[in-house]
């Protein structure tokens, strides 16, 4: 029996991904930085779409049970052709089109580990083209911010009919993914640490009802043509902010930061209501209390849309570096997941 752990190695044949492990707000994010096959495609979408037909396995097997859990999130780095580098985003039920909680982790993770020598960087996302930006004190990322994609109100003052709530009002906007938000004091629930079943099963039932009554088009992507989650927004608990959201994405991910894509897609809602301005940040807090500022720093359009270019900041911190092994003769390589 070996004595020393430190000498044990691996057989050759079994294969070896290595991570870091990060958090923002306290959503995780399990970043691939070594170990993976070559991922064919020019774009993001493309190589996003190689890495499902054939690697799909190793997302379940990086997110899923042993190695993850029900709510953990990744991201491939892969070089780009016209930016720092291009990225796509990994959960517990296929990928996403952006995230920003992930691109606040990316930019720090980019500028302390020298993957990039600057502090402003340009990301490909499947969405579009990211510009985000480090904070930098003593080589250490304090904070980072990104300029998101166009941002636009896609429905507004919706209602559908959700088995087992009744009948639900409900906004649709896109900040790199399409969110549907709904009020929730409206259906009587708090957006508290001890009703995360609930919001869960909420949740999942408000996404299913409004995929299946309601058609989600994106201006030009089929790829990008879908509901995403569902946000519940509410008061904020520190007054010092704005509001509260909690995010439901995926197959019932619960996030545990304010949601960058989802404060982007707010951001959008509410300047098209009048109830912020250009360069008006507002504070916007997880269910965990950690926050995330968003501010509408232009206006545009977007396709057909009226749209507004919001800018995302949070903070960031590393939790870990990792080497995840798969054994062929092990008989959940590939995962499982229980949700």
């Amino acid at each position: 029996m070996t004595k020393n752990f430190s000498n044990w190695r691996p057989p050759e044949h079994w294969t070896r991904i290595t991570t870091i492990d990060m958090h923002t707000g306290g959503e995780p994010l399990r970043v691939i930085v070594a170990g993976l096959p070559p991922i064919e495609g020019g774009t993001v979408l493309e190589k996003r779409r190689y890495f499902r037909e054939h690697y799909d396995h190793l997302r379940t097997g990086l997110m899923w049970e042993p190695r993850g859990h029900a709510d953990m999130y990744g991201a491939v780095i892969t070089p780009s052709t016209d930016a720092d580098f291009d990225v796509f985003f990994i959960h517990n039920e296929g990928y996403s089109t952006m995230c920003g909680h992930a691109i606040i982790a990316l930019a720090k993770l980019a500028v302390e580990t020298g993957l990039v020598n600057k502090s402003e960087i340009a990301i490909n996302v499947p969405a579009g083209r990211i510009l985000a930006r480090a904070s930098v004190v003593d080589e250490q990322v304090v904070e980072a911010s990104f300029q998101n994609v166009p941002s636009f109100v896609y429905l507004r003052g919706q209602e559908v009919e959700v088995a087992r709530i009744g009948l639900v009002e409900f906004d649709v906007a896109y900040g790199g993914a399409f969110y549907a938000f709904v009020s929730a004091p409206a259906l009587g629930l708090t957006l508290v640490p001890e009703n995360f079943t609930r919001l869960i099963e909420y949740g999942r039932l408000i996404k299913q009802a409004v995929m299946t009554n309601f058609s989600i088009k994106h201006p030009f992507e089929d790829d990008l043509s879908f509901l995403y989650g569902t946000i519940f927004t509410g008061p904020a608990h520190d007054p010092a902010n704005h509001s509260r959201n909690v995010c439901i994405f995926a197959d019932g991910e619960l996030d545990r930061s304010a949601t960058g894509s989802g404060v982007s897609a707010r951001a959008a809602l509410h300047f098209a209501a009048g109830e912020v301005g250009l360069n008006e940040p507002i504070a916007i807090e997880s269910i965990l209390g950690s926050t995330m500022s968003v501010k509408v720093v232009n206006v545009t359009t977007f396709g057909p849309h009226d749209a507004v270019i919001p800018e995302v900041s949070g903070t960031a911190s590393i939790t870990g570096r990792h080497e995840f092994y798969f054994d062929p003769d092990d008989p959940f390589r590939t995962g499982f997941i229980f949700r």
